[in-house]
């Protein structure tokens, strides 16, 4: 057999008899050390299989005979975190929400904290930035429904607006003066003409002022007076340029022909004290918060 073997003169490398079109392939063995790498390669893979959750199974795979999984040791490094995070937790929920800011570093824990629970809980109506969007408030002016201070903010926090069943959540409802028939459509334009002059939109015209009137009989117990709302009722100010429904002619006049009703959910059922008051720490780090409640002013 050693007299047929072919040689390959320019490499003096036997061929392994291989030829297609004149080319032929040399028997060049792998390095020794490659092919012990290989197989162990192969033996580490086998033993892994062995030894950790590994072959697929009808409805589960084989346990591996170190029990390991990833759920448990998600569970694990959860359960070290949570434990790790207790004690300024506990801390937070002890403290009067009054009185977290007397302390610095407890409230950037809060902050940092609600900052997460922010993207749990309410970035599917604030938005991840927490401006907000039609019918759902920006939280970061200054501008506020209801108010803006840590107790305030906390209070709506815990008891959401306009609840079903639930005597101590925000609570406001503006008639829908034109759907109702307590308006006629040419009073409801007045009014409209009314709001966008006291909002700088447009000037004091005729429409305007008969608006004045209309606006004092039918308006004026929520808005005040002076157009410039009542956190006691959740009435917004109507002579700044925020707003929540839209402040063109347009939808000025949707809103008072229909009104809106427009729900927060009260998370003081789904999510823990301590959670509550890291959200509040948060919504009143963004720019708006307000030192101390203010009387009769509004969003």
């Amino acid at each position: 057999m050693a007299d047929k073997r072919k040689i390959d003169q320019p490499t003096g490398t036997e061929t392994v008899g291989h030829e297609w079109d004149g080319i032929e392939e040399l028997n060049t063995p792998l390095p020794r050390w490659w092919v012990w790498t290989f197989y162990a390669t192969v033996a580490w893979g086998l033993a892994y299989t062995v030894a950790f959750p590994a072959w697929p199974l009808v409805s589960r795979a084989t346990a591996g005979v170190t029990g390991w999984t990833s759920h448990r040791q998600l569970e694990r490094d959860l359960a070290a975190d949570k434990a790790r995070r207790a004690p300024i937790i506990k801390a937070i929920g002890a403290t009067p929400i009054d009185q977290l800011s007397a302390n610095p570093q407890l409230m950037q824990a809060a902050v940092e904290g609600g900052r997460a629970a922010f993207r749990v809980n309410c970035v599917q109506c604030h938005g991840s930035g927490a401006t907000g969007s039609k019918g759902y408030p920006n939280l970061n002016d200054d501008d506020w429904l209801w108010g803006g201070d840590l107790k305030t903010i906390e209070f709506t926090i815990t008891h959401g607006v306009r609840n079903p069943n639930h005597d101590e959540t925000r609570m406001s409802q503006m008639p829908a003066f034109g759907r109702d028939g307590l308006l006629k459509p040419n009073e409801v334009d007045d009014v409209v003409a009314y709001v966008r002059a006291v909002s700088h939109q447009q000037g004091a015209d005729t429409a305007a002022q008969r608006g004045s009137a209309l606006f004092a009989a039918n308006c004026a117990a929520c808005h005040g007076a002076d157009a410039k709302g009542n956190r006691q009722f959740g009435a917004p100010n109507l002579t700044d340029a925020i707003w929540l429904y839209g402040g063109d002619r347009a939808s000025i006049r949707a809103t008072i022909n229909n009104a809106h009703y427009g729900v927060m959910p009260r998370w003081g059922e789904k999510l823990d004290p301590a959670t509550i008051k890291m959200l509040t720490a948060y919504v009143y780090s963004l720019g708006g918060g307000e030192r101390a409640p203010v009387q009769n002013a509004a969003k």
